[in-house]
């Protein structure tokens, strides 16, 4: 049986320097997806339900092999391994023990999501739905984090019954139980918003330039503007109270400010206070 490992995809789609509004601009994008993809990786996993499905795979070959006293040896440490988790308090239902980081990156504008969408609704009107779902699949700029877990409200039981039945000399229903347990690990994916992530960095950027080059420090929030509508007409809702509406109109007065020659620290600050959250709100989950 094939073990689960740990591993890290990162399908990049890079945006291309021609999309945004100068070379410092897309630079600024393109460091903030790849910091994103870094942090995602950095995923933590549960060492000891790794250890545990290692273990329960072992005792699946040593009860082929007819080796008892090997699969009782191995299935005994992956009780063990659970049983420290469960002694822990607050530890969480699901336990991470694989995880896969996939990049996807829309290249084009509010105006090329516009034309694939009506293109959709005309195949879909035709039932030319395997040409829908290629054009609808490139709809998409997101960082997924694909976690494979381990639910440990039901793990520990099924491997204390495998046991039970090893011990009796049931060797085929040990198995049977071990190969559903392993059928119950849950996957998640954890869908991250791309164009947030750059709308984020290009209007933090802004406030750390805004003293030295007021045009630069515009030409990021106007990216970071288009980043925003981007995500927005890409389909990424967010259960903030701040709206797409409400964070374009901010930008919008904060460049007026900017060429006012007005003060924007506190500006800034709350602006950036309003993405995080907006951003973090953004990010969904879906169970498999």
């Amino acid at each position: 049986m094939k073990r689960i490992l740990t591993s890290v995809v990162l399908a990049s789609i890079l945006v291309s320097s021609s999309l945004a509004a100068d070379a410092k601009t897309a630079q600024v994008s393109k460091k903030a997806v790849i910091k994103a993809e870094k942090k995602a990786q950095n995923t933590e996993l549960a060492n000891e339900a790794v250890k545990a499905i290692q273990y329960t795979q072992d005792t699946l070959i040593y009860i082929s092999g007819k080796n008892t006293k090997k699969a009782k040896d191995s299935i005994k440490k992956a009780i063990g391994e659970l049983s420290d988790l469960l002694n822990r308090p607050n530890t969480p239902y699901l336990l991470p023990v694989d995880v896969q980081i996939n990049a996807y990156q829309y290249q084009g504008d509010v105006k090329d999501v516009k034309k694939l969408v009506n293109e959709v609704k005309i195949l879909v009107a035709e039932n030319k739905l395997p040409q829908a779902r290629e054009v609808l699949n490139s709809l998409r700029s997101e960082i997924v984090i694909k976690t494979i877990n381990l639910p440990i409200a039901t793990y520990p039981a099924a491997l204390n019954l495998a046991l039970k039945y090893i011990n009796e000399g049931k060797a085929k229903e040990a198995k049977d139980v071990l190969s559903m347990a392993l059928s119950t690990l849950v996957e998640t994916d954890t869908v991250i918003p791309i164009p947030l992530i750059k709308a984020q960095a290009l209007v933090k950027n802004a406030s750390e330039s805004v003293k030295k080059d007021k045009n630069q420090a515009l030409k990021y929030l106007d990216e970071a503007k288009k980043q925003i509508s981007l995500a927005e007409i890409l389909g990424y809702t967010s259960t903030s109270d701040t709206t797409y509406k409400m964070l374009k109109e901010q930008i919008t007065q904060l460049e007026k400010e900017i060429k006012n020659g007005s003060k924007t620290e506190n500006i800034f600050k709350k602006l950036l206070q309003k993405i995080e959250e907006f951003k973090e709100k953004a990010i969904k989950t879906f169970h498999k």
